[in-house]
């Protein structure tokens, strides 16, 4: 009887026993049953040269959207508001000598027979002034001459029709402008088709009146609608 052992590093594998007649065949049937019995050793596959992956060099940018840095919110931009059309200012431009309107009071004053307190009487009613030298502005200067034109000798100026004060109807016009959202060029339109004119400055006093009646009828109309 022979018994066979397997040692790897040191280490104790297997053993078996082999009998036979003779010692060399107990040893190779011993040899046999430990073949069988042990397991073959695992042989390691053989590695290849590993690599360690490298991170390129390239200067390109990265064309992953994951790995992109997010990009930076850009607020939107706020609407702004439409500007609110202004009618066109027609204002006279007020001349530096009024010399010569002013002698013309004097020569109309003196047709009709007026003296300085009657003259006062109906500038208080006309403009709020008892005298012509509190009137500054141009306009109403103007206006003053032109209404003593029409009146007749022996007029009282308690009763005498007083002038339309043009300031005021250029301020009524630019208000009602103002409430219809019109620009220069409409109410240049709108008073051309009207009173064929191109500028108010071009009206008399009488027809500025007329313009004004008709924006307010496009005011009312406008109102209505809505």
């Amino acid at each position: 009887m022979v018994r066979v052992e397997a040692w790897e590093n040191g280490q104790l594998l297997a053993s078996t026993l082999g009998e036979a007649e003779s010692c060399e065949a107990a040893e190779d049937r011993a040899r046999q049953r430990l073949a069988s019995t042990t397991p073959a050793p695992a042989r390691k596959a053989p590695q290849g040269p590993q690599t360690t992956p490298t991170r390129s060099t390239d200067s390109r940018p990265d064309t992953d959207p994951d790995l992109r840095p997010p990009a930076a919110a850009v607020p939107s931009p706020e609407p702004t508001p439409e500007p609110t059309p202004e009618p066109p200012s027609e204002a006279p431009t007020d001349p530096e000598d009024w010399s010569e309107e002013l002698t013309a009071i004097d020569l109309e004053l003196r047709r009709i027979g007026w003296d300085r307190e009657l003259e006062s009487t109906y500038l208080e009613r006309a403009f709020g002034h008892a005298s012509r030298h509190r009137l500054t502005r141009y306009a109403d200067l103007v206006s003053f001459l032109r209404q003593l034109r029409g009146l007749q000798p022996g007029d009282r100026p308690e009763s005498a029709p007083v002038p339309i004060r043009r300031n005021d109807l250029i301020n009524q016009g630019d208000l009602m402008l103002q409430q219809l959202s019109w620009g220069a060029d409409q109410a240049r339109r709108f008073l051309q088709q009207h009173l064929g004119a191109t500028s108010r400055q071009q009206l008399s006093d009488e027809q500025l009146l007329q313009f004004n009646m008709l924006l307010e009828e496009q005011t009312l109309q406008t109102g209505g609608a809505s």
